[in-house]
């Protein structure tokens, strides 16, 4: 299948969606190129390196709407490529925008849920959560930077949101697990939507897949990203860990 080619999108705004994350709103002539209902889906930013190929890093699109997409991007002290991009855009300024890729969304078919998930996956469970249906029960466990980054999500009333404060991310790597750990388990079919740095989601996938014995149709795990390394390293990374867990 042919993969769709990247398109120059335009800046329209940015706003703070909480003290960490600042919001990146995307449209011009070519947003048209995208397809309908992408939420959840992710894109390739593109940006220009002097004397290399160009720098791609991968974001969810959070909010889609006819001629705009918004991207949320999570600021650290060490910012990289795209959040630096995201600190100093203005109105008008143009970047490359590669896919989408797939949508990542939780089985439904359950009894019961579990997301879980650091501020990388905040924009993807966030629409997780919007969409499910109004019955739907169990957790959601989120870390977050600071106690100012508590946002305010759509969401079942069955769904009980959790926030973790980690004024560090991806140090204390057993943080999300531990509060898993300590959930009621309740009763039927779970199915787990799990998405943080590398580590956290090694411990995650052993206790899920060893400890909950969760089946493997029921079980979304992703790492978004891994402390110390950059995107090219970090899917370097997953590729290693693919292959072992593979053997």
């Amino acid at each position: 299948m042919n993969r769709p080619q990247p398109r120059e999108l335009i800046v329209i705004k940015k706003s703070f969606v909480t003290t960490n994350m600042l919001r990146i709103t995307l449209g011009g002539k070519n947003i048209h190129t995208l397809p309908a209902n992408q939420e959840s889906g992710y894109v390739k930013l593109i940006f220009p390196s002097e004397n290399q190929k160009p720098i791609v890093r991968t974001y969810t699109i959070r909010h889609q709407r006819a001629d705009e997409i918004d991207i949320d991007f999570v600021l650290h002290e060490d910012s990289g490529p795209a959040s630096s991009w995201a600190k100093q855009a203005q109105p008008n300024d143009s970047i490359l925008v590669g896919g989408p890729g797939p949508k990542k969304l939780i089985e439904e078919a359950a009894d019961w849920h579990i997301f879980v998930g650091d501020m990388t996956a905040l924009p993807a469970i966030s629409v997780n959560l919007a969409t499910l249906p109004q019955n739907s029960k169990g957790y959601a466990i989120l870390e977050v930077i600071s106690e100012s980054d508590i946002q305010p999500l759509k969401h079942p009333n069955g769904i009980e949101l959790q926030w973790i404060i980690n004024p560090h991310p991806g140090e204390k790597a057993n943080l999300l697990l531990e509060q898993v750990k300590a959930l009621p388990w309740m009763e039927g079919q779970v199915s787990v939507w799990a998405a943080c740095e590398f580590s956290s989601m090694k411990m995650l996938r052993a206790f899920f897949k060893q400890d909950a014995k969760v089946e493997k149709e029921y079980l979304y795990l992703s790492s978004y990203w891994k402390l110390g390394s950059n995107e090219d390293q970090h899917k370097e990374v997953k590729r290693i860990d693919l292959e072992e867990m593979e053997q």
